[in-house]
């Protein structure tokens, strides 16, 4: 894990790290869910992969996600303490940006909800959903700051985005270099 940048919003910390989102030790980590919960492939099935069968398990219980919306889960053997499961549009569908600000929105809230103080979010929807990596990095940036300058008092105190490759993170860097 590499830590690649860090930026203040007022008392909370946005940090940009480049590596394994199942290995980061955080509250919450955000898995890039379909509406479904069946995580077969992407970061989804690594996330089912090293934290268990529990996952799915759960996620099953749970059933369908609405897109925009999220659902909570255990970790399993996960070093987190629980797996937040954002569902993002897939590219094509229609008011793509609007969706993932919303996945974003019901991410963050569920994390504050839970009282959880860190979170670890993927470039949602812009893997096998085909989201573009530009528009992604922008609109987590830009929802997530926006969360957290109105929600002052969010139990959250670290949001980060863990991104796996160099391609998707040079967009998020970029938009951190712009904040």
């Amino acid at each position: 894990m590499q830590i690649i940048s860090e930026k203040s919003v007022g008392n909370k910390t946005l940090r940009l790290v480049k590596g394994d989102i199942t290995e980061r030790d955080v509250d919450a980590i955000v898995n890039a869910a379909n509406s479904y919960l069946q995580h077969g492939g992407g970061v989804a099935a690594a996330i089912v992969k090293k934290g268990g069968s529990i996952i799915q398990e759960q996620s099953n219980k749970v059933g369908y996600v609405p897109v925009g919306s999220a659902a909570v889960t255990r970790a399993g053997s996960l070093p987190c303490k629980a797996v937040i499961h954002a569902v993002g549009p897939r590219m094509g569908e229609g008011q793509e940006d609007e969706k993932l600000a919303s996945a974003v929105d019901s991410s963050l809230q569920l994390a504050s909800e839970h009282n959880f103080e860190s979170i670890s979010m993927p470039a949602i929807s812009s893997g096998i959903f085909g989201f573009p990596k530009d528009r992604c990095a922008s609109i987590l940036i830009r929802q997530t700051r926006l969360f957290l300058e109105q929600n002052a008092q969010s139990s959250l105190k670290i949001v980060e985005f863990c991104i796996y490759d160099d391609n998707t993170l040079s967009y998020f860097k970029n938009e951190f270099d712009n904040l």
